[in-house]
Order: C-alpha cells, then sequence, then structure tokens
C-alpha cells in the first residue's frame, strides 16, 4: 500500500476534524454555522473520495445529511464518521481504500505516458497505456469475482486475453458501451506493441489516454 498516499489521506482527515474540535472548545455554545457547513462539505466529499459511494461510510454519512437536522447537530454527527473513517484507515481496515491507491498508481502511468505523448513519444506512451487499460481489466474482474484463467481443451490453465477479459466485464462489470470502446482501445494497443506504429497517430493516443482517465475513474478497482 501506498503509505504516502494513506499519510495524506490522514493528515486531510485530522484537519477537517481539528476544524471542527478547535472551534467547539472556543465557544461554550454551538459552533457557529459557518464552521458547521465548513465541517460538513469537507467531511462529505472526503468520506465519498477515501471510502467509495457504495460503502458504510457514505451511506451513514448520507442519512445524517438528509435529516432536517442543525448543521451543527449533522456536523457533531458527521465528525464520528471521519473519525471512525481515520481510524480504520491507520489500521488496515479499509478495504476500499486499495482501490484508491491503485487508481493513483494507474494515474501516475497515465501522467507518464500524456508526458511522453506531449514530448513525441506516441509509441511508447501506447504501450504504457495499453498495458496500465489491460492490468486495469484485470482488477476489475477480480472485483467483480470473474476468473483471469482459462482451462483449455488439453486441461492447460491460461491467463485470458484482454478481449475475453473485456467481453466478461460487459455482462457483469460496465456498459455495453464501455465494452465496445474498450474494444477499440485494445486494437490500439495491440498495434503499439506488434511495431504497427502507423496504424495510429499521436492525436490517437492522446484520445486513448484521455478516454483511459475517465474509464479508469467511472470503474474503480
Amino acid at each position: 500500500m501506498n503509505s504516502n498516499l494513506t499519510s495524506q489521506y490522514i493528515d486531510h482527515l485530522d484537519s477537517i476534524i481539528q476544524t471542527h474540535d478547535t472551534c467547539h472548545q472556543d465557544t461554550d455554545f454551538r459552533i457557529p454555522d459557518r464552521v458547521a457547513y465548513n465541517v460538513l462539505t469537507r467531511s462529505r466529499s472526503a468520506i465519498e473520495k477515501i471510502s467509495g459511494k457504495e460503502s458504510h461510510y457514505t451511506k451513514q454519512s448520507e442519512e445524517i445529511l438528509n435529516e432536517e437536522w442543525h448543521p451543527t447537530y449533522k456536523a457533531e454527527l458527521l465528525i464520528g464518521i471521519v473519525e471512525a473513517l481515520r481510524d480504520d484507515i491507520r489500521s488496515g481496515f479499509l478495504i476500499s481504500f486499495s482501490e484508491l491507491v491503485r487508481g493513483e498508481i494507474f494515474q501516475n502511468f497515465l501522467d507518464m505516458a500524456e508526458y511522453l505523448c506531449d514530448e513525441g513519444f506516441k509509441d511508447a506512451a501506447a504501450v504504457i497505456a495499453g498495458s496500465t487499460l489491460e492490468a486495469h481489466l484485470k482488477q476489475l474482474s477480480h472485483k467483480n469475482n470473474i476468473d483471469i484463467f482459462s482451462t483449455t481443451t488439453d486441461g492447460n490453465v491460461r491467463p485470458k486475453k484482454a478481449s475475453q477479459l473485456n467481453q466478461d466485464l460487459g455482462k457483469a462489470g460496465y456498459s455495453l458501451f464501455d465494452q465496445k470502446q474498450v474494444t477499440a482501445w485494445l486494437d490500439l494497443r495491440n498495434s503499439a506493441a506488434h511495431g504497427k506504429y502507423n496504424d495510429y497517430s499521436i492525436q490517437r493516443v492522446t484520445q486513448f489516454i484521455n478516454w483511459l482517465k475517465d474509464f479508469t475513474s467511472r470503474n474503480p478497482a
């Protein structure tokens, strides 16, 4: 796990908690509304970004936010969820946090591909982007309980090709539109991997990278 990324998010959650607690200590009454809204907004954003939209942290926070309570009371309750999230990250109990780390790693590779593309090295950029796409398909398969290996008629076990994973994920993981897009970009990846550099332009590789950033963001693994 990326320890730097872990520390960054723990520090961010700590800062939200400190904003609330410091103001609470400075007054004998409830915290000002402007501080409450600050805490509510930052807490909601951090909880969803770190734990995911479907996590119980996010669902609990949404239940609180949807109630017709005073903002200061909501902030008090939401801080409890922020503290729980922070403590779970520290303890290594947040499963979905690994998705965030993988997303950060993939993003780093895509930034590298984008830099190479900007410098005119379209073929190297295409290979890196293609490898990132294939790695993400494998992670998505794990997330959706799809076997990434297949058994041949002679009994040998072999890794599934990216195209097969894409077909499987089209049934269980993402939309038919995404499936067709993945098929098209895998063709570009294959051209780059097999030295068919005239089959695509630098503009096409740029489109590939931009699409892949959006795809991995919408389909976290």
